[in-house]
């Protein structure tokens, strides 16, 4: 027997797999946290895409900010292709982080 959260949670994921990249290209995480309010998936790819943008404001600080720029250009890319992949990717400490985000 196929139990149904399961079985919905493969077709949320496929359905919305491209929705939830766009959560880790900086600004864009604004697209499927309010335009796939439904969808599992999505937000929570989007709830980590808004703590790396909002860890994006601490790069302007001279080298420790450009150290920390070049890992979240890393993290941003295995996040897209993580999530392309349809992988549920907890990035360390930035999924704790975001598990408190309740919107």
């Amino acid at each position: 027997m196929v139990d149904k959260k399961t079985s919905n949670k493969g077709a949320d994921m496929e359905a919305n797999k491209t929705a939830a990249a766009l959560s880790y290209l900086w600004i864009l995480f604004l697209v499927p946290l309010l335009g796939k309010r439904d969808s599992e998936f999505a937000q929570f790819h989007a709830k980590q895409g808004l703590v790396l943008f909002l860890l994006s404001f601490l790069t302007w600080f001279p080298f420790i900010g450009w150290i920390l720029a070049l890992v979240l250009i890393v993290i941003s890319v295995m996040g897209i292709v993580k999530t392309l992949n349809g992988e549920w990717w907890e990035i360390p400490y930035i999924y704790d982080w975001s598990k408190k985000i309740n919107l």
